[in-house]
């Protein structure tokens, strides 16, 4: 059990609640590093971290994820130190939940009760609303009985924000009904934002996704570039909504810069499927920028959490840009490894480093997106012809006895796929 020293909070705002981190180190990975983590998410929701725990174990406990000794100390230390809320880095069941509530005698929430109520506190456009009041009402659903009343209420208190202002019914028909709206609603949103994109592919505006770590600077870089006015603070998810500006490139061209929610190690199932339509921006994009804080150590991990995302997300063949950010607060500049793809482009959004090296670097990976071919489509796939004219350009067409005959800039995402159809053009 290792103490803080982190000052209460005062003036105008609200109390922070004083809490006690606790996380069980199974060997899955780094317990120390994902505590830290921990620690600017409390901070982030409005907490003051008074103490943090780790207990190595082969697994969690059944009943109370941590021992019965563990639990006893932090019930010890909880009484001592004035703490109201324990928060384990992991995600617990209904019974552990009611379990260590009753042995330590204060509010218990996990990670993903902690970052959805930064979301919930954060989300602002109507979009962001629905999939946050998504994402909560199935993580509440399995943990209805016993719990449902208390969690679904508006409180002052992190880990009580519900998902909207009216009070969660007990009944679970109700809150699968509500489930059931929520996704048509968002299914709807999907439909309005896949006609803004083909508007957008019909005007050859080039599309560029911003998706990293959050806190990495992603919305500072927007601001840089595009004079967006996002919100940028020195916290983690300071910004939510996805917004989109338009960036003018060195090469004479203008695209359309998209900033998207930001990551997190072991992001919550709930909030990547609540989030898909907004995530999915990046694998309908031209390409990616995958932004990292250079100055951290684990700046690698970082990289990799986004790829990974990526790769679930069906965005493999969208070109990735990997931009190193903050390299203001190194003494040298960082490691840029060589190799095949695109080379990485060191920056500092802050101080405007390296941005016109990003430009240049962005401009010819975009003129890379595209390959201009000349295909004999058959009637019989005229859905793809119809993608190709939607995800590239097409510059003349021809309706022939086998198929259509294309001469269009192909998206290289397509590639795969026309080839076949290149072959029977040539012939």
């Amino acid at each position: 059990m290792t103490g803080q020293t982190e000052p209460r909070a005062s003036g105008y705002g609200p109390p922070r609640q004083r809490a006690l981190l606790a996380a069980i180190d199974t060997g899955e990975y780094d317990p120390e590093t994902s505590l830290d983590e921990l620690t600017e998410l409390a901070r982030s929701a409005g907490a003051e971290v008074a103490g943090r725990m780790i207990q190595k174990r082969d697994a969690p406990d059944a009943a109370t994820c941590i021992g019965a000794g563990r639990l006893e100390e932090a019930a010890a230390f909880i009484r001592d130190n004035q703490v109201e809320l324990m928060i384990f880095d992991l995600e617990l069941s209904k019974s552990q939940l009611a379990n260590i509530e009753e042995a330590v005698g204060v509010r218990v929430v996990d990670r993903t009760m902690l970052i959805l109520d930064i979301f919930a506190q954060r989300a602002k456009s109507s979009e962001g609303r629905l999939q946050v009041e998504l994402a909560q009402q199935r993580y509440l659903l399995p943990r209805l009985r016993g719990q449902g009343s208390e969690l679904s209420r508006l409180g002052g208190g992190i880990g009580t924000r519900g998902p909207g202002e009216t009070k969660l019914e007990s009944d679970r028909r109700h809150i699968r009904r509500r489930i059931a709206a929520l996704e048509r609603e968002l299914e709807e949103v999907g439909r309005r934002r896949a006609l803004v994109r083909g508007r957008r592919q019909k005007n050859e505006a080039p599309a560029i996704a911003i998706v990293g770590y959050t806190n990495v600077g992603k919305s500072t870089l927007l601001n840089r570039l595009t004079a967006a006015g996002v919100l940028a603070e020195d916290m983690l998810f300071a910004t939510l909504d996805p917004t989109a500006r338009a960036l003018a490139l060195p090469d004479g061209r203008t695209a359309v810069l998209i900033d998207t929610v930001g990551l997190v190690r072991r992001l919550p199932h709930h909030l990547v499927e609540a989030f898909r339509s907004t995530l999915e921006e990046a694998a309908q994009a031209d390409l990616i920028w995958n932004v990292c804080d250079a100055s951290a150590p684990d700046m690698e991990e970082q990289l990799a959490v986004t790829r990974e995302l990526l790769a679930g997300l069906g965005a493999e063949g969208v070109p990735v840009l990997d931009v190193l950010n903050k390299c203001d607060r190194l003494a040298l500049p960082p490691f840029l490894p060589g190799g095949g793809g695109i080379a990485p482009v060191a920056i500092s959004a802050k101080t405007g480093y390296g941005l016109d090296a990003l430009l240049s670097a962005t401009a010819k990976a975009l003129r890379a997106a595209h390959t201009r071919l000349t295909l004999l489509i058959p009637y019989s796939e005229g859905g793809f012809a119809a993608e190709i004219r939607a995800r590239g350009r097409v510059f003349s067409e021809e309706f022939c006895e086998k198929g259509v005959l294309l001469d269009a800039l192909v998206d290289n995402r397509l590639l795969h796929r026309a080839r076949k159809f290149l072959a029977a053009a040539e012939k």
